[in-house]
Protein backbone atom coordinates (compact mmCIF):
# COMPACT_ATOMS: atom_id res chain seq x y z
CA UNK A 1 0.00 0.00 0.00
CA UNK A 2 2.82 2.39 0.86
CA UNK A 3 4.54 1.75 -2.50
CA UNK A 4 1.26 2.33 -4.33
CA UNK A 5 0.73 5.57 -2.45
CA UNK A 6 4.21 6.78 -3.37
CA UNK A 7 3.60 5.89 -7.02
CA UNK A 8 0.33 7.82 -7.03
CA UNK A 9 1.99 10.80 -5.35
CA UNK A 10 4.76 10.84 -7.95
CA UNK A 11 2.23 10.63 -10.76
CA UNK A 12 0.22 13.54 -9.33
CA UNK A 13 3.39 15.60 -8.89
CA UNK A 14 4.35 14.97 -12.52
CA UNK A 15 0.88 15.93 -13.74
CA UNK A 16 0.96 19.12 -11.65
CA UNK A 17 4.36 20.11 -13.01
CA UNK A 18 3.30 19.38 -16.57
CA UNK A 19 0.13 21.46 -16.15
CA UNK A 20 2.12 24.39 -14.77
CA UNK A 21 4.50 24.28 -17.75
CA UNK A 22 1.62 23.93 -20.22
CA UNK A 23 -0.16 27.00 -18.85
CA UNK A 24 2.94 29.17 -19.02
CA UNK A 25 3.94 27.93 -22.49
CA UNK A 26 0.44 28.45 -23.91
CA UNK A 27 0.41 31.98 -22.50
CA UNK A 28 3.76 32.70 -24.18
CA UNK A 29 2.51 31.38 -27.52
CA UNK A 30 -0.70 33.40 -27.53
CA UNK A 31 1.06 36.58 -26.44
CA UNK A 32 3.85 36.19 -29.00
CA UNK A 33 1.53 35.66 -31.96
CA UNK A 34 -1.34 37.91 -30.74
CA UNK A 35 -3.78 35.12 -31.57
CA UNK A 36 -5.48 32.31 -29.70
CA UNK A 37 -8.09 31.40 -27.10
CA UNK A 38 -6.20 31.60 -23.84
CA UNK A 39 -9.24 31.49 -21.54
CA UNK A 40 -10.30 28.08 -22.81
CA UNK A 41 -6.68 26.91 -22.91
CA UNK A 42 -6.34 27.59 -19.20
CA UNK A 43 -9.65 25.98 -18.25
CA UNK A 44 -8.74 22.75 -20.06
CA UNK A 45 -5.08 22.49 -18.99
CA UNK A 46 -5.58 20.22 -15.99
CA UNK A 47 -7.88 17.91 -17.93
CA UNK A 48 -5.31 17.46 -20.70
CA UNK A 49 -2.47 17.03 -18.22
CA UNK A 50 -4.39 14.28 -16.42
CA UNK A 51 -5.20 12.57 -19.72
CA UNK A 52 -1.78 12.67 -21.34
CA UNK A 53 0.33 12.02 -18.26
CA UNK A 54 -1.93 9.77 -16.26
CA UNK A 55 -4.44 7.95 -18.45
CA UNK A 56 -3.91 7.74 -22.21
CA UNK A 57 -2.02 4.86 -23.82
CA UNK A 58 0.08 6.16 -26.74
CA UNK A 59 3.50 6.01 -28.36
CA UNK A 60 4.80 9.36 -29.67
CA UNK A 61 7.42 7.52 -31.75
CA UNK A 62 4.61 5.63 -33.46
CA UNK A 63 1.65 8.04 -33.58
CA UNK A 64 -0.50 5.64 -35.58
CA UNK A 65 0.09 2.66 -33.28
CA UNK A 66 -3.12 0.63 -33.71
CA UNK A 67 -3.46 -0.10 -29.99
CA UNK A 68 -3.23 3.53 -28.88
CA UNK A 69 -6.09 5.17 -27.04
CA UNK A 70 -7.80 7.83 -29.12
CA UNK A 71 -8.26 11.41 -27.91
CA UNK A 72 -10.32 13.93 -29.87
CA UNK A 73 -10.05 17.62 -28.92
CA UNK A 74 -13.51 18.74 -29.96
CA UNK A 75 -13.01 22.26 -28.59
CA UNK A 76 -10.51 22.73 -31.37
CA UNK A 77 -10.02 26.44 -30.82
CA UNK A 78 -8.01 25.65 -27.64
CA UNK A 79 -4.94 24.65 -29.62
CA UNK A 80 -2.49 26.47 -27.38
CA UNK A 81 -2.90 23.94 -24.60
CA UNK A 82 -3.35 20.97 -26.94
CA UNK A 83 -0.05 21.68 -28.64
CA UNK A 84 1.77 22.08 -25.32
CA UNK A 85 0.37 18.70 -24.20
CA UNK A 86 1.48 16.98 -27.41
CA UNK A 87 4.90 18.57 -27.13
CA UNK A 88 5.33 17.55 -23.48
CA UNK A 89 4.20 14.03 -24.43
CA UNK A 90 7.07 13.82 -26.93
CA UNK A 91 5.27 14.08 -30.26
CA UNK A 92 7.46 16.93 -31.53
CA UNK A 93 10.31 19.19 -30.31
CA UNK A 94 9.56 22.29 -28.24
CA UNK A 95 10.92 24.54 -30.97
CA UNK A 96 7.82 23.83 -33.01
CA UNK A 97 5.74 25.73 -30.44
CA UNK A 98 7.49 28.93 -31.51
CA UNK A 99 5.85 28.59 -34.94
CA UNK A 100 2.33 28.68 -33.46
CA UNK A 101 -0.12 30.40 -35.83
CA UNK A 102 2.56 31.30 -38.36
CA UNK A 103 1.78 30.91 -42.08
CA UNK A 104 2.32 27.30 -43.20
CA UNK A 105 3.00 26.21 -39.61
CA UNK A 106 2.02 22.70 -38.56
CA UNK A 107 0.57 24.37 -35.45
CA UNK A 108 -2.24 26.41 -36.94
CA UNK A 109 -5.36 27.82 -35.35
CA UNK A 110 -7.25 24.53 -35.37
CA UNK A 111 -5.59 21.11 -35.10
CA UNK A 112 -4.95 19.31 -38.38
CA UNK A 113 -4.20 15.58 -38.32
CA UNK A 114 -2.60 15.81 -41.78
CA UNK A 115 0.13 18.10 -40.44
CA UNK A 116 0.71 17.24 -36.81
CA UNK A 117 1.50 13.86 -35.20
CA UNK A 118 -0.78 13.01 -32.29
CA UNK A 119 -3.84 14.81 -33.65
CA UNK A 120 -6.65 12.33 -34.24
CA UNK A 121 -9.17 14.63 -35.95
CA UNK A 122 -9.45 18.06 -37.54
CA UNK A 123 -11.73 20.02 -35.23
CA UNK A 124 -12.88 23.55 -34.58
CA UNK A 125 -16.46 23.81 -35.90
CA UNK A 126 -18.45 23.37 -32.70
CA UNK A 127 -20.13 20.03 -32.20
CA UNK A 128 -18.04 18.10 -34.74
CA UNK A 129 -15.46 16.40 -32.52
CA UNK A 130 -17.93 14.45 -30.40
CA UNK A 131 -19.59 12.75 -33.42
CA UNK A 132 -16.12 11.92 -34.79
CA UNK A 133 -15.16 10.32 -31.48
CA UNK A 134 -18.44 8.42 -31.56
CA UNK A 135 -17.48 6.92 -34.92
CA UNK A 136 -14.03 5.99 -33.63
CA UNK A 137 -15.58 4.27 -30.61
CA UNK A 138 -18.08 2.39 -32.80
CA UNK A 139 -15.20 1.20 -35.00
CA UNK A 140 -13.45 -0.12 -31.91
CA UNK A 141 -16.61 -1.86 -30.74
CA UNK A 142 -17.22 -3.50 -34.11
CA UNK A 143 -13.61 -4.67 -34.52
CA UNK A 144 -13.22 -5.87 -30.96
CA UNK A 145 -10.26 -3.55 -30.36
CA UNK A 146 -9.37 -2.74 -26.77
CA UNK A 147 -8.44 0.92 -27.24
CA UNK A 148 -10.45 3.57 -25.43
CA UNK A 149 -11.78 6.77 -26.96
CA UNK A 150 -11.83 10.06 -25.07
CA UNK A 151 -13.26 13.36 -26.29
CA UNK A 152 -13.12 16.81 -24.72
CA UNK A 153 -15.84 19.32 -25.57
CA UNK A 154 -16.49 22.84 -24.44
CA UNK A 155 -19.76 23.37 -22.63
CA UNK A 156 -20.88 25.85 -25.29
CA UNK A 157 -20.68 22.97 -27.76
CA UNK A 158 -23.48 21.27 -25.88
CA UNK A 159 -25.88 23.67 -27.58
CA UNK A 160 -25.21 21.95 -30.91
CA UNK A 161 -27.69 19.33 -32.09
CA UNK A 162 -24.97 17.07 -33.46
CA UNK A 163 -23.81 16.44 -29.90
CA UNK A 164 -27.21 15.14 -28.84
CA UNK A 165 -27.43 12.85 -31.86
CA UNK A 166 -24.05 11.46 -30.81
CA UNK A 167 -25.15 11.15 -27.18
CA UNK A 168 -28.30 9.27 -28.18
CA UNK A 169 -26.38 6.89 -30.46
CA UNK A 170 -23.66 6.19 -27.89
CA UNK A 171 -26.25 5.36 -25.27
CA UNK A 172 -28.12 3.10 -27.67
CA UNK A 173 -24.96 1.19 -28.61
CA UNK A 174 -23.74 0.94 -25.01
CA UNK A 175 -20.31 2.24 -25.95
CA UNK A 176 -18.37 1.34 -22.83
CA UNK A 177 -15.15 2.33 -24.66
CA UNK A 178 -16.21 6.00 -24.97
CA UNK A 179 -15.60 8.76 -22.40
CA UNK A 180 -16.84 12.31 -22.93
CA UNK A 181 -15.32 15.09 -20.84
CA UNK A 182 -17.16 18.41 -20.78
CA UNK A 183 -15.07 21.49 -19.92
CA UNK A 184 -17.82 23.14 -17.86
CA UNK A 185 -16.45 26.66 -17.39
CA UNK A 186 -19.92 28.15 -18.00
CA UNK A 187 -18.66 30.80 -20.40
CA UNK A 188 -18.75 30.89 -24.18
CA UNK A 189 -17.92 33.59 -26.69
CA UNK A 190 -19.66 36.73 -25.51
CA UNK A 191 -21.80 35.48 -22.62
CA UNK A 192 -22.36 32.81 -19.98
CA UNK A 193 -23.74 29.55 -21.35
CA UNK A 194 -26.84 29.74 -19.18
CA UNK A 195 -27.74 33.15 -20.63
CA UNK A 196 -27.23 31.94 -24.20
CA UNK A 197 -28.99 28.56 -24.17
CA UNK A 198 -29.35 27.00 -20.73
CA UNK A 199 -27.66 23.60 -20.35
CA UNK A 200 -28.64 22.62 -16.82
CA UNK A 201 -29.53 20.08 -15.58
CA UNK A 202 -26.73 18.72 -17.79
CA UNK A 203 -26.06 15.68 -15.62
CA UNK A 204 -29.69 14.56 -15.77
CA UNK A 205 -29.82 14.97 -19.53
CA UNK A 206 -26.90 12.64 -20.15
CA UNK A 207 -28.27 10.08 -17.72
CA UNK A 208 -31.55 10.14 -19.64
CA UNK A 209 -29.58 9.21 -22.77
CA UNK A 210 -28.13 6.14 -21.04
CA UNK A 211 -24.78 7.55 -19.94
CA UNK A 212 -22.92 7.01 -16.69
CA UNK A 213 -22.28 10.51 -15.36
CA UNK A 214 -19.87 11.92 -12.80
CA UNK A 215 -19.18 15.52 -11.85
CA UNK A 216 -15.72 16.59 -10.69
CA UNK A 217 -13.53 19.60 -10.01
CA UNK A 218 -11.79 19.97 -13.35
CA UNK A 219 -8.69 21.39 -11.70
CA UNK A 220 -8.25 18.59 -9.14
CA UNK A 221 -5.83 16.11 -10.70
CA UNK A 222 -6.60 13.30 -8.27
CA UNK A 223 -10.35 13.68 -8.84
CA UNK A 224 -9.85 13.76 -12.60
CA UNK A 225 -7.75 10.60 -12.56
CA UNK A 226 -10.28 8.78 -10.42
CA UNK A 227 -13.11 9.72 -12.80
CA UNK A 228 -11.14 9.02 -15.98
CA UNK A 229 -9.90 5.63 -14.79
CA UNK A 230 -13.18 4.43 -13.31
CA UNK A 231 -14.38 1.26 -15.06
CA UNK A 232 -17.54 1.45 -17.12
CA UNK A 233 -20.48 -0.63 -15.94
CA UNK A 234 -21.44 -1.24 -19.55
CA UNK A 235 -22.20 2.10 -21.18
CA UNK A 236 -20.57 5.37 -22.26
CA UNK A 237 -19.24 7.66 -19.55
CA UNK A 238 -19.64 11.44 -19.26
CA UNK A 239 -17.42 13.47 -16.93
CA UNK A 240 -18.65 16.99 -16.26
CA UNK A 241 -15.48 18.82 -15.25
CA UNK A 242 -16.31 22.07 -13.47
CA UNK A 243 -13.59 24.52 -14.46
CA UNK A 244 -12.70 28.20 -14.43
CA UNK A 245 -12.14 30.03 -17.68
CA UNK A 246 -8.73 31.70 -17.47
CA UNK A 247 -7.71 29.49 -14.51
CA UNK A 248 -4.57 30.66 -12.73
CA UNK A 249 -4.60 34.30 -13.86
CA UNK A 250 -6.60 36.55 -11.54
CA UNK A 251 -7.75 39.11 -14.10
CA UNK A 252 -8.72 36.43 -16.64
CA UNK A 253 -10.75 34.13 -14.41
CA UNK A 254 -14.52 34.05 -15.07
CA UNK A 255 -14.24 36.73 -17.79
CA UNK A 256 -15.81 36.27 -21.23
CA UNK A 257 -13.29 38.76 -22.65
CA UNK A 258 -10.61 36.09 -22.46
CA UNK A 259 -12.42 33.61 -24.66
CA UNK A 260 -10.24 34.99 -27.45
CA UNK A 261 -8.58 37.99 -25.82
CA UNK A 262 -4.81 38.49 -26.12
CA UNK A 263 -2.83 39.96 -23.20
CA UNK A 264 -0.81 43.11 -23.75
CA UNK A 265 2.76 43.25 -22.48
CA UNK A 266 1.86 44.37 -18.95
CA UNK A 267 -0.92 41.80 -18.69
CA UNK A 268 1.41 39.12 -19.99
CA UNK A 269 4.04 39.93 -17.36
CA UNK A 270 1.45 39.76 -14.59
CA UNK A 271 0.00 36.52 -15.95
CA UNK A 272 3.41 34.85 -16.14
CA UNK A 273 4.20 35.94 -12.60
CA UNK A 274 0.95 34.49 -11.29
CA UNK A 275 1.41 31.26 -13.25
CA UNK A 276 4.86 30.90 -11.68
CA UNK A 277 3.54 31.05 -8.12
Amino acid sequence: MEAQRETNDLRLTDISEKARWMRRRAMQMVHAKKLGHIGGDLSATDILAALYFGVLRYDPKNPNWPERDRFVMSKGHATGVLYTALCAAGYFPEGWLDTYMEPASKLNGHPNRNYLPGVEANTGPLGHGFPIALGVAIAGQLSGADYKTFVLTGDGEQQEGSNWEAAMTAGHRRLSNLTLIIDRNRLQQGAPTEETVSLDPLEDKYRAFGWEVSEVDGHDHAALLEALEAPSSGGPRCIIANTVKGKGVSFMEHKTKWHHGVPNDAEFDQAMEELSA
